[in-house]
């Protein structure tokens, strides 16, 4: 295949960017839990791991001027291969009885979780670099085509991270009796198949000709002036917006129930019924969350857009208020029956996820509407690490709140939190006519 054909390219383009940020998100969430790390240590310092794309605005004009886009994807891409490689040397063997017991202390494990910390920051790196490419290798024509078909493969990551890899380590688990090692095996496959695709990318990904570094050696203090002024002045307007506080009251705290649960819900799973979990096993956790419930995600997304292009975002956004919060309560009945059903667990799974897809489409589009003006890109930057601060802060406390509400009550007060959803959705103010498709009117035809 022509390496200046997009289909080369794009698709494993964002197949790679999908797949470290699931495993640094979510695939650690259940192997530090598999691994015997209590519920409170594994939401603590699995979502520090956000952090990365929290303060990725603060670095990404770097990768704008010094070095081209494809240098960064490239080395960003082997950097991470390494990391999961080294991921897999380092991670610890906690013996049996301790992973049995379910408090094994962090100390064992801070050699990888500063692995996937390197790994994090190369992720988001990568975001910044791998986004910049797509609109300087690829015409506007192109970037319009392509736009569902990285958003397809970036799921589709999602989809074999959390399904595939998840149910490969449980199989693991299973055939070989030994947790660690077969999380180990996951941890190295993972690193070949990465390792492939950067492999290909160096190959295969074009040299577009405006893909060049802007920072030179001759005018390098002055562009560097240049760079911390507009720095400073992107932050300054942003944070002078009419309703600015408002807004980020809405970025916080309209993901406010889903962000608790989404750090619980795999321990939630995986934990035994005498703990008040479902007692699932690894396998079963792959396929129900990261297959099933990501096709859920995925669907919801999908019609949130179609609903919000045809009524508009004013219209739509109370019932995608609603459709993000209420699915949460689930929860609370899975946590009080602990059905042994699979579909019935796979059922409210699937319609809690579909629920978030569909309710997250109003949060994205309010992001886009927001960050309208003269530093458009960098604004909505700057939203979107908000956005990832949202999910951060709520996420890494999840964990100390459970085991101190057990699990009963600790999705009665995700329940509770859904009153903040609606109410801060109340406060926003939205243009009636965005994200409406126009429709042309008879005489301009």
């Amino acid at each position: 295949m022509n390496r200046s054909n997009p289909w080369a390219w794009v698709p494993t383009l964002y197949f790679a960017e999908g797949i470290p940020y699931v495993v640094v998100n979510t695939i650690s969430v259940i192997m530090f839990k598999k691994m015997g790390m209590s519920n409170g240590d594994v939401a603590m310092f699995t979502g520090l791991l956000y952090l990365p794309w929290v303060i990725k605005p603060l670095w990404s004009p770097f990768v704008d001027i010094i070095r081209t886009k494809r240098w960064w994807t490239v080395s960003m891409q082997i950097l991470m291969t390494a990391a999961f490689v080294f991921g897999a040397i380092l991670l610890p063997s906690p013996s049996p009885e301790m992973i049995a017991e379910g408090n094994v202390p962090v100390s064992p494990f801070m050699a990888v979780l500063a692995i996937f910390w390197i790994t994090a920051f190369a992720s988001a790196t990568h975001d910044i670099a791998a986004d910049g490419f797509y609109m300087l290798a690829l015409n506007q024509e192109q970037q319009s085509f392509f736009v569902g078909i990285r958003s397809t493969f970036y799921r589709l990551a999602s989809i074999f991270g959390q399904g595939v890899l998840v149910f490969i380590a449980g199989l693991l688990e299973s055939g070989t009796g030994n947790i660690p090692l077969a999380w180990r095996i996951t941890l190295v496959i993972t690193a070949i198949i990465f390792g492939i695709v950067a492999l290909w990318h160096t190959f295969v990904l074009p040299r577009p000709a405006s893909d060049s570094a802007h920072l030179l050696v001759s005018d390098k203090r002055g562009r560097a002036k240049e760079i911390f002024f507009e720095f400073g002045r992107t932050f300054r307007t942003f944070f002078s917006k009419k309703g600015i506080w408002v807004a980020l009251a809405f970025m916080l705290l309209y993901r406010l129930p889903e962000a608790f649960l989404i750090k619980m819900m795999n321990p939630f799973l995986l934990d035994s019924p005498q703990t008040g979990g479902l007692g699932l096993s690894t396998e079963a956790v792959g396929i129900i969350y990261g297959t099933a419930g990501v096709a859920a995600l995925t669907v919801g997304g999908i019609l949130g857009g179609i609903a919000a292009s045809r009524w508009g975002l004013k219209k739509v956004l109370m019932p995608m208020a609603l459709s993000l919060a209420l699915p949460c309560t689930v929860f609370v009945y899975l946590s009080v029956a602990q059905p042994q059903s699979l579909w019935a667990i796979g059922s409210c799974v699937v319609l809690d996820q579909f629920g978030y897809g569909f309710g997250f489409t109003a949060y994205m589009l309010y992001l886009i509407m927001f960050s309208e003006g003269e530093f458009k890109t960098a604004h909505y930057s700057i939203c979107t690490a908000f956005m990832a601060l949202s999910m951060m802060l709520p996420g890494m406390v999840a964990g100390y709140l459970q085991e101190w509400l057990g699990y009963v009550n600790f999705f009665w007060m995700v329940a509770v939190c859904c009153i903040v959803t609606i109410a801060v959705t109340l406060c926003i103010k939205v243009d009636p006519g965005f994200g409406k498709k126009q429709v042309p009117d008879k005489n301009d035809i």
